[in-house]
């Protein structure tokens, strides 16, 4: 399994195609399917089954001529009939009048096929792509090599000469087939170097049930299996293959297979990760270069930036280099830290990441997260990107053994953030800046950086401001950098001002900073120092940018929008814009992305003591706030209301009196709210502490309650609202604790953690009728409901379900109706009324239909296809929940895409496609990894068993039910029952 896949040798046809770069043929041939002919893009008639035999006969001679006896040969091998010569004849006289003149010609009593195009036969495509694969390979690009190869591979269109009779089509069949796994093969093990084994699973599931003899193919599913996490699984792969070998052939597994076995069994580390470069195929920077620009008028530092780079240069050979900066805010860590790093460039060929860990704010990143960033940037898929801290930094360090990489890691909160962000390997370095000096950071080489020295300070400072202005006013730029502190933040923002302001002398800043009430004790240490050269900016802003620069600062979150801003300040968004533009050009604001905004986390703490400072009257901070919390409400309602229409849920909400973003479609809708996901849930948390805004807060949570069903945001959906629900109790309003105890309820189930969302939407019930709010009733109800079919009380959920439908129909909310009615099908099905339960998802369907409601229609040919597959009317189940799982894919629902492709491979189970349920329940697990919880995953690992089985993968089968018998003992589930007997079953058998 070790080295680069090879490419297989492409066997060659016809020279006649290659008269050099030649424009798109007239004519086009297809073999890797049906024998097909195209002029242009009409096609052509290529007559009865003999005469696609013989042009295909000709077609794969290589422009070679082929007698007449060779063509009845191919044609009809050692018993031809009496007349066939005269039907050769005739076929060829048939196909010479379909096709160009002089492409079918005479040559000494045969025919041939000559003065095609370059690309005019889809063969001589894929020997060409073959060839460019084998060149890329050669070269190390494994990456263009994987895609060429899948380029090729979807040329085939079926089975090569599909229904063409005759001894030689049936034996070029048997060829091309052979060269097509071949190329498979190499394919997937390419996508296994390239640390595609997860996705590569269901397809290497299918194509062993297909050829379950091919050894390569088993191999090639151990090792995906293996690095996957799934070692039982790849064991019962090898067992499975043994005992199939020896009933069909009588031989034993091939050595490289016993191989394999046994390095999975001694858990060889050289198995664990693919040999080659990390790299997905639509990512080009599999090389990341993630440094920040740096700055070009930087000063001075030359001792700092000579000893810095020597310890980076000292990466070779060692396991690596840690250089940590230390210093007060605005010493310039972050500046120095990037043009040591870019001077550094050339000693790290393999590139250089870069992350602000924030550890100066109340909300530090996390290294899970950055870990996650890091190896998406170093080209692993999002789907392979593992769950837990621990297993992410692994591969992070995996990825980086044998490459020169180097990690500027700025903006440290302590050591135990940096710690599982650091390479492992030599050659790798890692450059560090923080506020405390990392004492406790092994092997770290710690620099503690101090204020600029007189004469760099004053040299900044005349980059800047230009060298005729400060020139003639020498001792006035001395007190301008002196009164800074010699900080170089506090120097930047100064001397940018002076350069914005032609009319002013560098005395008139001088006298300005000499003023106590503007410099503010900057000559302290620390970040009272940091704030006299924030002041200095901040009081030279005009009073609109001032306004600006105080209320923006008062929101959490990464970032803001111009939108959102615009809602904070309560002007057009064209005023807006001009003024957070004129906020960037002072170096107070950062323009993160075209209409995105965000400030320092140093620059938004001061913001926020200006507003509480300065802000006339006191009140325009919380009008401020409530502005945005109107409009993040007010535009999730918005987006909420057009995935499903007429759903009443949004006439049930707080009142806004800020209006929110209109938006012309669903798409348009959607991305604005997995853009703003993350501010959105940052600011709904800061209402923690505002009594006043919960019940907005809590509804903003719950309109925007795709955010948590998409699977992208679940665990900070769940995180705010428990926050919420928190902040809810020490209100004690019980419409407010209902509320948010419904939106918890909601990221329970999404999770898999059902007692405790049961418990939940118990509460909520109660509550919330104490306060005769009968939406949250409703939704507690249908949620009690689906969570007592997941527990197998039926009689409980058909209850809860009952008053469910009823309450909604007193509310008038037909979709809230129809999502009863589907979940009440499911409890039918489950009692057996199975014909009830296709009624009822029916009714569901059709509500939804009349209301236009596509994403919660999905929902409801979800439940008609399982209730569908139940009565045996399996092709209706396969078409509405393809339907179903067209319409999640689109909507980016993680989770119901999992549970549908899970649901489709139970269809497939029904109708004894064994292979076809193993790939979608493969597909199942990835989509639904980190979503969903683990009674989900135990459901398709069940079904993953019965159609192992089906393919005569009993041992892999037995690992499967053995994995998903261990998640239902954990979770104390009833289905655990089922399993064991499953097991008990095979072994007795």
């Amino acid at each position: 399994m070790d080295g680069v896949p090879q490419v297989p040798e492409v066997p060659r046809v016809p020279e006649q195609r290659r008269p050099g770069s030649a424009p798109e043929p007239a004519l086009r041939f297809g073999v890797l399917g049906p024998v097909r002919a195209w002029r242009g893009e009409e096609p052509l008639s290529t007559g009865s089954p003999q005469q696609r035999a013989l042009l295909a006969a000709l077609l794969l001679r290589e422009g070679r001529t082929a007698t007449a006896a060779e063509l009845i040969d191919a044609l009809w091998g050692e018993e031809p009939p009496s007349q066939a010569l005269a039907a050769v004849r005739t076929y060829a006289s048939r196909l010479r009048k379909v096709l160009d003149p002089g492409v079918l010609v005479s040559e000494s009593g045969g025919y041939a096929v000559r003065g095609l195009g370059e690309g005019a036969l889809d063969l001589t495509v894929v020997q060409d792509l073959a060839t460019e694969a084998e060149k890329a390979k050669n070269s190390g690009d494994l990456c263009h090599a994987r895609d060429v190869l899948g380029r090729a591979l979807a040329l085939w269109d079926g089975e090569a000469l599909a229904g063409v009779p005759g001894p030689y089509a049936e034996a070029q069949r048997v060829r091309l087939e052979e060269w097509r796994l071949q190329l498979l093969e190499t394919r997937l093990d390419m996508d296994l170097e390239q640390g595609c084994h997860a996705e590569a699973i269901s397809e290497l599931t299918a194509l062993t049930a297909a050829h379950p003899l091919r050894e390569r193919l088993r191999e090639l599913l151990m090792l995906a299996l293996y690095r996957s996490g799934r070692q039982a699984e790849a064991l019962a792969v090898y067992a499975d293959t043994r005992r199939l070998l020896a009933d069909e052939l009588g031989v034993d597994p091939r050595p490289g297979l016993k191989e394999l076995q046994q390095r999975i069994l001694q858990a060889d580390p050289g198995l664990a990760e693919p040999s080659a470069p990390v790299a997905e195929p639509a990512v080009a920077a599999v090389r990341p270069a993630q440094l920040p620009a740096t700055v070009p008028d930087f000063t001075g530092r030359s001792a700092f930036v000579a000893e810095l780079s020597e310890v980076l240069a000292s990466a070779e050979g060692r396991v690596m280099a840690v250089s940590a900066l230390a210093g007060i805010g605005g010493v310039g860590k972050t500046t120095l830290a990037v043009h040591v790093a870019h001077q550094a460039r050339g000693a790290f060929p393999d590139g250089q990441l870069y992350v602000d860990l924030q550890g100066a704010g109340s909300r530090a990143a996390e290294p899970e997260t950055v870990l996650g960033s890091f190896l998406r940037a170093l080209g692993t898929a999002d789907s392979a990107v593992p769950d837990s801290l621990e297993e992410r930094a692994a591969l992070y360090r995996s990825m980086l053994d044998g490459r020169r990489v180097l990690v500027l890691l700025d903006n440290a909160r302590d050591a135990a953030q940096v710690r599982p962000l650091l390479p492992g390997t030599e050659g790798c370095a890692a450059l560090v800046t923080s506020r405390v000096r990392m004492v406790d950071l092994a092997g770290a080489h710690l620099v503690d950086l101090d204020v600029m020295s007189p004469d760099e300070a004053l040299a900044l400072f005349t980059k800047i401001v230009g060298e005729e202005r400060v020139a003639s006013e020498r001792e006035a730029a001395l007190d301008v950098v002196a009164a800074c502190g010699f900080l170089p933040l506090a120097i930047r923002i100064a001397a940018s001002r002076l350069a914005a302001r032609r009319t002013w002398t560098v005395s008139v800043l001088a006298a300005k900073l000499a003023d106590e009430r503007r410099r503010l004790d900057e000559l302290q240490a620390g970040d009272l120092a940091v704030k006299a050269t924030f002041e200095l900016g901040y009081g030279q802003l005009e009073p609109p940018q001032a306004r600006a620069f105080r209320l923006l600062g008062l929101a959490d979150g990464p970032d803001i929008s111009l939108a959102a801003a615009a809602a904070v300040l309560d002007l057009p968004v064209e005023e807006t814009e001009d003024l957070l533009e004129s906020l960037v050009d002072t170096s107070l604001l950062e323009s993160a992305a075209p209409g995105r905004y965000r400030y320092h986390d140093l620059v938004r703490l001061y913001a926020r003591a200006c507003a509480e400072r300065d802000e006339d009257p006191p009140g325009e901070r919380a009008a401020a706030l409530a502005r945005l919390l109107d409009f993040y409400l007010a535009t999730a309602a918005g987006v909420y209301a057009i995935e499903r229409p007429g759903d009443r849920l949004v006439d049930h909400l707080a009142p806004t009196r800020y209006p929110g973003l209109r938006f012309p479609d669903r798409r348009a809708a959607r991305d604005w709210l997995y853009t703003e996901a993350h501010c959105l849930l940052a600011f709904a948390r800061q209402c923690t502490s505002r009594p006043h805004a919960l019940r907005q807060a809590i509804d903003l949570l719950w309109a925007a309650l795709d955010i948590s069903e998409s699977g992208a945001n679940s665990r900070e959906y769940e995180a705010t609202a428990r926050a919420l629900l928190e902040a809810a109790r020490q209100v004690d309003v019980p419409q407010v604790q209902a509320r948010a105890l419904m939106t918890l309820t909601h990221a329970h189930v999404d999770g898999g953690r059902f007692d405790m969302a049961d418990q939940e939407a118990e509460q909520v019930i109660r509550l919330a009728g104490e306060a005769d709010d009968l939406l949250p009733v409703c939704w507690a109800r249908n949620a009690r409901g689906i969570i007592a079919l997941y527990q197998n009380r039926n009689a409980d959920g058909e209850e809860h379900l009952s008053q469910a439908i009823g309450h909604f129909r007193t509310l008038g909310d037909r979709p809230g109706e129809a999502s009863a009615l589907c979940n009440l099908s499911r409890i039918r099905l489950a009692t057996g009324l199975t014909q009830s339960a296709v009624a009822l998802a029916r009714q569901g369907i059709e509500i939804y239909d009349a209301m236009g409601n596509s994403m919660r229609g999905a929902n409801g040919r979800y439940a008609l296809g399982m209730a569908l597959t139940q009565s045996g009317e399996l092709d209706q189940a396969t078409g509405r929940l393809l339907e179903a799982l067209e319409v999640f894919r689109e909507s980016r629902q993680r989770l119901w895409e999992g549970m549908t492709l899970f649901r489709l491979a139970e269809v497939d189970i029904a109708a004894q496609r064994y292979a076809g349920a193993a790939t979608n329940s493969e597909l199942a697990l990835t989509v639904l990894r980190g979503i969903g919880g683990e009674w989900r995953r135990g459901n398709v690992l069940t079904v993953l068993g019965h159609a192992l089985t089906g393919i005569g993968q009993t041992d892999r089968a037995q690992a499967c039910w053995r994995e998903a018998l261990r998640i239902y003992e954990d979770l104390d589930a009833s289905e655990a029952v089922a399993v064991r007997q499953l097991l008990t079953s095979v072994r007795a058998a």
